[in-house]
């Protein structure tokens, strides 16, 4: 059964802080072919559009565009702080390998 993708609260209050809301902007999670695994995560503000499944939380948006959305059901999107840096990242359940960036993987 597909359910849409979680946001889980840290990732909301990071959009809080960076004030994307008050630009207007949502974040976008999108998948798209490429990347050394085959699929690779696309993350950045941008304005929701109609076609969007819409995630709210704590005033902020998180959007997932129709095309992308089978690929993220069941989905985890965090944000994560580590010595490496900070980032949004996604936790996928259908991803049934991924690569050490972190950002591409295959189904």
């Amino acid at each position: 059964m597909n359910l849409p993708p979680k946001v889980t609260p840290r990732a909301f209050e990071r959009l809080a802080e960076i004030g994307a809301a008050t630009d207007g902007k949502a974040l976008r999670v999108a998948v798209e072919g490429g990347g050394c695994s085959g699929f690779q995560y696309e993350i950045a503000l941008d304005t929701p559009a109609e076609d969007d499944l819409v995630l709210e939380g704590s005033g902020q948006k998180v959007v997932v565009d129709s095309v992308s959305l089978p690929f993220l059901s069941n989905a985890v999107i965090d944000f994560s702080e580590e010595l490496i840096g900070a980032r949004f990242v996604i936790e996928n359940p259908n991803a049934t390998a991924s690569c050490g960036c972190g950002t591409s993987f295959s189904m």
